[in-house]
C-alpha cells in the first residue's frame, strides 16, 4: 500500500484540461461577442459599440436569457433627450444611461451575468450589438476547521475540513503537507469535496474533507490547503494558515538516565533516576529495578534515591509496566574513609613515644597530606621521644580529586607536658653598672616564676616569649655586696627551686649565654653534669674502701709490742676517715 507521502512535488495542483477549456469558453463565450468582466459589487460599464447614425430616433438596452423573452431596461430619445428606465425590480435604482448610450449598472451581482444588447433605432433600420457580462467574486481565505485533537499512526482518521466561502465562480480546493500536494491514496489519503450555493447571492462555498493515516514521521508536519479560483485576470490562488497536528504513536524504545549536575556520585548524595519512552504521548508509569529491592517498584518517570551509600553501586533498570521494553545503566557511588589513631586531644609527657597512624579506604586512589598548625608538613609525624616543640594541632586530610566535594579529615591535638626545669645564669653589663640574672625555665603547662632575695620577693622582672615550652625570666641588679638569688618555677606537675650566688657589682661575672637553647643542647649539658658527679662519687667510695681495708689489716697484728703503734695507727686512721667523711660531705 502506498503511504500518504506519495504526493506530487509541484507548487499548485494543475487544473484538468477540461477545466482549462471551460475557463477559456467562460472568459470568451463566443467569437465576435463583446465581454465585460466585473468584480462583484463594482459598477458594470457597458459601452454601446455601434456608431450612432445621423437619423437616430432613440436607443434602448435589453437583456436576453435563453428560452425567455427579452427584457427592456432603459430608453433614451435622440430628439427629446429624455431617459426612461423600465420597471424591472432587480435593476431598480441601479441603472444609468449616458448620452453616448453607455449603460452603467451599479453594485454588480451574480444575477447580472447576462447577454445585454444595445439597440439604436432609425426610421429605416434597427442596429443591435450584444455584450456578455461576467461577474467574479474572490472567495474568503480558506481555513482548516473541525480539526482532530490528535491523529494515531496506522489509523485512518478525519484530519479536518478546508472551507473557502462566498466565491464565484466555484473554486477548487487542494491539500498540502509540508508544501507538497497530497494526492488520494487508498486507505491512507481520502479527500471528499462538497459545494454549497447561497440562493440569495449565488455565491459558492466549497468544502474539502481530508481523512489521513499518519506515520511517526508526520510529527511536526505542516498541513495547509489552497483555493484556486478565476478572477478578471485569470487563475488565482489563496493559501490557508498552516496547522500542525498532534501525532500519537507507540513507544518503541525506553531510556534510563541519571539526572545530576555532577559527573560523579558520592556517599550522601541524592540520585534521581529518569525513565522515558519515545512514544507520543510518553508513558506515565514505569517499573524501576533498584539495588537491594527484590521486586520492581512502580513509579512515575522519576525515582529518587536519598542519602545513598556505597552498597548502592550497581546496575539499575527501568521498563514499561508490561516489561516489554527495558533499559539499564550502571551507577558507582564513590566513598572515602579516614582513620586517625590516636585522635582528639592527647596529653603525653616529654620524652615519651607516641605512634601515630592515618589510614584511608576509598573507591579510587586518594592522596593523604598532613597539616600542623595550618602549615602543610612534608612528611608524616613520628614521635619516638616527644619534645615540647612537638605539641600542636595535627590534621590528617585526604580527598578524591575526581569526585567533587569528597574529602575527609581528622584532628589530633597533642599536648606535651613536663615538670619545670631551671637553669640560672648571670652576666655583667658592658659598662659594669648592672648585672642581668636569668632564670631559664622549661616545662608545660607554662610554669609561674617567682624571684626572691633573702626572703624578699622581687617584682621587677622581664620575660621572653614562651616558645616550645621554654622561656626566660630576667632581673637587673647592682649589688654592693654578695647576694643569693632564688628562682622558683611551678606548674601543675611540680615546684622547682634553684639559687644562685651573685658577687658585688665591683666583681664582673660572666656565665653561659642566657639565650634559650634547643632541647638537644640541654640534654648534652645534663649528661656532662651527671658524668662529673659520677666521677666524684667514685673517688670517694674508693677512698672509703681503702681506709676500711687498712683498718682491718692493723687489727690483725699479733705483736703486743705494737699496741702503742696500733693505737697511734688507729688515731691516724680515724683522722683519715674523718678527712674522707669531710670530702664526702663536700
Amino acid at each position: 500500500m502506498e503511504t500518504p507521502s506519495a504526493a506530487c512535488r509541484c507548487p499548485l495542483q494543475p487544473p484538468p484540461l477540461l477545466l482549462l477549456l471551460l475557463s477559456a469558453l467562460y472568459l470568451r463565450p463566443g467569437l465576435g461577442l463583446n465581454t465585460v468582466n466585473t468584480v462583484y459589487g463594482d459598477t458594470i460599464i457597458l459601452p454601446c459599440r455601434i456608431e450612432v447614425p445621423d437619423d437616430l430616433m432613440f436607443g434602448k438596452w435589453k437583456y436576453e436569457i435563453a428560452n425567455k423573452a427579452p427584457v427592456f431596461i432603459a430608453f433614451r430619445s435622440a430628439t427629446k433627450k429624455n431617459i426612461q428606465y423600465d420597471d424591472v425590480p432587480e435593476y431598480k435604482d441601479r441603472l444609468s444611461l449616458s448620452e453616448n448610450y453607455t449603460l452603467s449598472i451599479s453594485n454588480a451581482r451574480i444575477g447580472d451575468e447576462k447577454r445585454f444588447v444595445c439597440m439604436l433605432v432609425t426610421e429605416d433600420n434597427v442596429f443591435e450589438e450584444p455584450t456578455i457580462v461576467k461577474v467574479f467574486k474572490q472567495p474568503s481565505q480558506p481555513g482548516i476547521v473541525s480539526q482532530a485533537n490528535f491523529l494515531e499512526t496506522e489509523q485512518l482518521k478525519t484530519l479536518g475540513e478546508c472551507i473557502a466561502k462566498d466565491g464565484y465562480p466555484e473554486g477548487n480546493l487542494t491539500w498540502y503537507k509540508n508544501g507538497i500536494v497530497l494526492q488520494p491514496v487508498e486507505g491512507a489519503v481520502v479527500i471528499s469535496e462538497q459545494t454549497n450555493v447561497d440562493k440569495a447571492s449565488g455565491l459558492y462555498t466549497v468544502t474539502s474533507v481530508l481523512e489521513y493515516k499518519p506515520t511517526k514521521e508526520d510529527t511536526n508536519a505542516q498541513f495547509t490547503c489552497t483555493v484556486s479560483y478565476y478572477g478578471p485576470s485569470g487563475l488565482e490562488t489563496i493559501r490557508s494558515e498552516s496547522t500542525v497536528f498532534n501525532i500519537h504513536y507507540p513507544t518503541e524504545k525506553v531510556k534510563i538516565e541519571v539526572l545530576s549536575q555532577k559527573n560523579t556520585i558520592k556517599e550522601g548524595d541524592n540520585i534521581t533516576l529518569k525513565c522515558s519512552g519515545n512514544g507520543n504521548p510518553p508513558p506515565q508509569e514505569f517499573l524501576f529495578y533498584i539495588q537491594g529491592e527484590s521486586e520492581p517498584i512502580r513509579s512515575s518517570s522519576l525515582y529518587v534515591l536519598t542519602d545513598v551509600r556505597r552498597n548502592a553501586t550497581g546496575e539499575y533498570r527501568c521498563s514499561l509496566t508490561d516489561e516489554s521494553l527495558m533499559d539499564s545503566t550502571t551507577i558507582t557511588v564513590h566513598y572515602l574513609d579516614l582513620s586517625l589513631t590516636p585522635s582528639g586531644e592527647v596529653v603525653k609527657r616529654i620524652g615519651e613515644a607516641l605512634p601515630v597512624s592515618c589510614t584511608i579506604s576509598s573507591s579510587r586512589n586518594a592522596t593523604v597530606f598532613w597539616m600542623k598548625d595550618n602549615t602543610r608538613m612534608r612528611t608524616s609525624p613520628s614521635f619516638s621521644s616527644l619534645q615540647y616543640q612537638d605539641a600542636g594541632k595535627y590534621i590528617c586530610a585526604t580527598n578524591l580529586q575526581e569526585v567533587e566535594g569528597l574529602k575527609k579529615k581528622q584532628t589530633l591535638t597533642l599536648i606535651v607536658e613536663g615538670k619545670p626545669q631551671i637553669k640560672m645564669t648571670k652576666k655583667t653589663s658592658s659598662d659594669g653598672t648592672f648585672k642581668t640574672i636569668s632564670c631559664i625555665v622549661e616545662g608545660f603547662p607554662k610554669p609561674a616564676v617567682q624571684w626572691t632575695s633573702s626572703g624578699s620577693i622581687i617584682n621587677q622582672t622581664e620575660e621572653t616569649r614562651y616558645i616550645d615550652g621554654k622561656f626566660a625570666s630576667k632581673i637587673r641588679i647592682a649589688p654592693e655586696e654578695n647576694v643569693t638569688l632564688t628562682c622558683v618555677a611551678e606548674n601543675s606537675l611540680e615546684r622547682t627551686v634553684t639559687s644562685l650566688n651573685v658577687s658585688a657589682i665591683s666583681i664582673p661575672e660572666y656565665d653561659e649565654p642566657d639565650e634559650i637553647n634547643g632541647g638537644g643542647k640541654r640534654e648534652n649539658g645534663n649528661d656532662q653534669a651527671k658524668l662529673i658527679v659520677g666521677i666524684v662519687v667514685g673517688l670517694l667510695l674508693a677512698a672509703l674502701v681503702a681506709g676500711v681495708a687498712y683498718w682491718l689489716y692493723m687489727k690483725k697484728s699479733k705483736t703486743a709490742s705494737k699496741h702503742v703503734d696500733k693505737d697511734l695507727g688507729n688515731i691516724e686512721e680515724n683522722k683519715k676517715l674523718e678527712e674522707n667523711n669531710h670530702k664526702s660531705e663536700a
